[in-house]
């Protein structure tokens, strides 16, 4: 099973009907989290990822519902019955990514934004805004496929058996897929929240 990868642009906000059957769909302990936002704006992105993921594996395995998800130790989410179907998800504002594999993997997606010189310069040695965030997506995805969490900014080298591979998602954003596995990513579907409306 190759890498595959499901993006969403969110041009707009949720409606009650979308926001309720989404929520519907997300493991019990997740949706708990959300409903306690008490800023209803921040649970699209979250919300929107969780659908794309339903959507991710009914179209890859047929699965009509979200297997259970569990955690490991140090907080990387992982299908307690299926251990061999890999997932990983990322949303910044506007956008969400999604990633399944038969491997580990670790997908991050981040919004180009106004970075002041001297974070840029002191995290990444970064000239410009969308270095940064490549930068940036390429040490956060290393850091979700292995699952040790988000240490120091400071990234090292590339290991052994590791790769890295950005992903085109939309204009105005840096995407990337951490892996082990030498095999170059595979299809990346591209929807708008309206695309995914149509799945409800």
């Amino acid at each position: 099973m190759p890498m595959e990868f499901w993006t969403a642009r969110l041009e707009r906000p949720l409606t009650e009907p979308e926001q309720e059957s989404m929520c519907a769909l997300l493991p019990p302990e997740r949706r708990e989290r959300l409903q306690k936002m008490q800023d209803r704006g921040r649970q699209r992105e979250p919300l929107c990822a969780y659908f794309l993921l339903c959507m991710a594996l009914w179209k890859r395995k047929g699965w009509r519902e979200l297997p259970e998800i569990a955690r490991s130790p140090s907080g990387k989410p992982y299908f307690l019955e299926h251990p061999g179907i890999h997932f990983n998800l990322s949303h910044t504002k506007g956008a969400v990514l999604v990633g399944v594999s038969e491997e580990p993997l670790g997908v991050d997606i981040e919004r180009i934004r106004p970075v002041g010189r001297r974070v840029m310069q002191r995290l990444v040695q970064a000239e410009t805004e969308e270095d940064f965030f490549r930068s940036w997506v390429r040490w956060e995805a290393r850091s979700k496929r292995s699952g040790k969490g988000i240490g120091s900014m400071k990234e090292e080298p590339l290991q052994e058996g590791e790769f890295y591979y950005p992903l085109e998602t939309f204009p105005g954003y840096a995407a990337g897929v951490s892996t082990c596995s030498p095999e170059a990513p595979g299809t990346l579907h591209r929807y708008s929240l309206d695309d995914m409306q149509k799945a409800l």
